[in-house]
This record gives C-alpha cells, structure tokens and sequence, in this order.
C-alpha cells in the first residue's frame, strides 16, 4: 500500500458529488454550506490534481465531462466506504442509537407508518428515525447512494442489488361502489371476474401500478384512462361508481373510514404485495437494520390481525346512503317548504 501523502482530500471529493448532483455550483454550494468561491477553488485544486476536467461550466448550467462521469462515481464511492467506516467505529458502542434516515414509498407511508413508528420508538428510544417518502425508484438510488440507510419498498418491484427483510405481505382488495355488480355477488372475488370490466389505477412511476396493471392484463380488465397521482384518488373514484379499483389491505381502515365504497377479499391464493425493509449490501448497518425489521414486522402482525378481521366482512356504505343512491330519480317537483 502506497503511504505517501494523497494529493486530494475527502471535502474535494465531497464537493465534487455536489456539484454532480445538483448539476449547479451556486446549489452544491448552498447544500455544503459553505461559500460558492471557496467550493469553486477546492474542485480547481481538484481538477489540477487529477490532470482532467471533471466540469463543463458556463453562465447556464453545468455538465460533467465523460472523465468526470466516471471519476465521480469513484469519489461516490470512496465517500461511501468512509461513511461506513465511521458508522461501523459507531456501532461498537451502540448501532442503534443516533440518527437513521429511512425511505417510504407513497402507497405505504400513510398507512403503515402510524403502526410501526411508535412501535420502533418503542423498541429503541436511543433511536431517532427521520422518514423520507418518495416513489420505489428514487429511494433505491438513495439508498445505493447512501443518502438513506434503508427504505420500506415492496418487494415486486426492482430492488437493484439491495439486500432486504420482509415486513409483511399486504394483500389486495376490490373496492367498488355499492350499486356495482361485483359489489352483490356472493362469496370472494376471482380474478376472472373482472374480465371486462374497468379499473383505476395510478400513474406512472409508481410501483403498486406496475402489481396491479400485471393482475388486470391478466384478469383481462381494462384500465380506466383516468391515473391517479395518489392511492386515496382511487377508492373515491370507484365509490362514484366509474370503475373498481385494487385497494392495498393496509390502506382499508384510512381510506373507507367513512364507509363510503364496497370492499371485496379476492379468493385464495388472493394477489398481495410483499413490504420489506431494504438496505445497501454490505453496509456496516446490516445488524441494526435487521433488528428494526424484526419490531416492525411484530407491528405489522398485530395490526395485520385487526386488518384480516375487518376485510373477511365485506364494508358497504351506510343503509340511508344506499337507498340514496339506489332511488330512482323523480319526474315530479317537489313541494316548496
């Protein structure tokens, strides 16, 4: 091994990943906090000490220079071993104690958040956990990147090369109105029974889309030209009768809380999702991730218990808003009062 003085420094390297991330000096700058003259003349000291240019810059945007693409993922990388270094020296005394950032993807953030947070506060109160949502692909990046320590995704989508802990399976639900058809026929749905019929779905980019668009193609359903930005869009939608629409069991208690749509169990083996905890392979947190997988996974039993109790039984809308809704308009006037 080399032990002769290196020519760069770590807060070189750091601002070089800033400026490629924000692909603007002024915002690298302001994310660093530090002076845009002084982040400027560190990445010129490191340019001259690499021999190339890592930036293409003018007065309106930055670019990186194909040695920069490949020379930034390197310092990426070497910034992440370090951060792993000083994690592990931490996890000696305690790894659970201090600061975890966690992703959350959007269709499960609402839902299970409320049960397992308190659950791992619980558990670990030297903990602070501070949670990010954003969609599957977003937070995978950060956590590949080491922006995150770990995100709750589901497992059908693509994980990347993330290792990960199962939290639960989350089954899918048919939410419909109460005067559609499937909402009266007996006994659990089957997937060929929404041949034919609508669906609502989301938009692209998210990852319950991707689920729920395999089962309708399956299904022989058609998908609605209407796509939701946000899960709670859906059941609304279906509860004014334009389609159905796949709900998640976890989101059922928060989004028909008013009773407001039909809820159906799909017959088994019934389609889910599997939520998981994932992290970055061969992270110095492996251990302390793993056991917040376990405490959430023990809260997302107890709640599953309560939730099974509540989907075996079919929800319909109250009895006064379904004979609202089943009368038939009248031709007549009505009597002034």
């Amino acid at each position: 091994m080399n032990l002769a003085a290196l020519p760069v420094t770590l807060r070189q390297l750091q601002y070089a990943v800033a400026v490629a991330d924000a692909r603007s000096f002024r915002r690298a700058a302001e994310a660093c906090h530090v002076a845009q003259p002084s982040l400027s003349a560190q990445i010129a000291e490191l340019e001259s000490a690499l021999g190339v240019r890592l930036f293409e810059r003018d007065r309106r945007r930055v670019l990186l220079t194909p040695a920069g693409e490949a020379l930034v993922e390197r310092a990426r990388r070497v910034l992440l071993d370090v951060g792993d270094m000083l994690q592990a020296a931490r996890g000696h005394s305690d790894p659970l104690a201090g600061t975890l950032r966690i992703g959350v993807i959007p269709t499960v953030g609402p839902y299970l958040l409320p049960e397992i947070d308190p659950a791992l506060r619980a558990a670990f109160p030297r903990l602070q956990l501070v949670w990010v949502e954003d969609k599957t692909e977003s937070l995978v990046q950060q956590v590949q990147r080491g922006q995150l320590d770990a995100a709750l995704l589901a497992l059908e989508a693509d994980l990347g090369d993330l290792e990960h802990a199962a939290i639960g399976r989350d089954h899918f639900l048919l939410a419909a109105a109460a005067e559609h058809p499937l909402a009266h026929a007996r006994g659990a749905v089957r997937l060929r029974d929404l041949r034919g019929q609508h669906v609502l779905l989301l938009e692209e980019g998210h990852c319950l889309r991707d689920q729920t668009l395999d089962l309708c193609t399956t299904a022989g359903a058609d998908e609605l030209g209407f796509r939701a930005t946000s899960l709670s869009t859906l059941p609304q939608m279906a509860a004014a009768g334009s389609a159905v629409t796949l709900l998640p069991e976890i989101a059922l208690d928060l989004e028909n809380r008013r009773g407001a749509f039909t809820i159906r169990p799909f017959e088994e083996p019934a389609p889910y999702r599997t939520i998981v905890l994932a992290w970055r392979r061969r992270s110095s947190l492996h251990d302390a991730v793993q056991a917040l997988a376990t405490a959430a996974r023990e809260a997302f039993e107890s709640g599953r218990r309560q939730r099974t109790t509540a989907a075996v039984t079919p929800r319909r809308p109250p009895r006064k808003q379904a004979r609202q809704r089943a009368r038939p308009a009248s031709g007549g006037r009505s009597r002034a009062r």
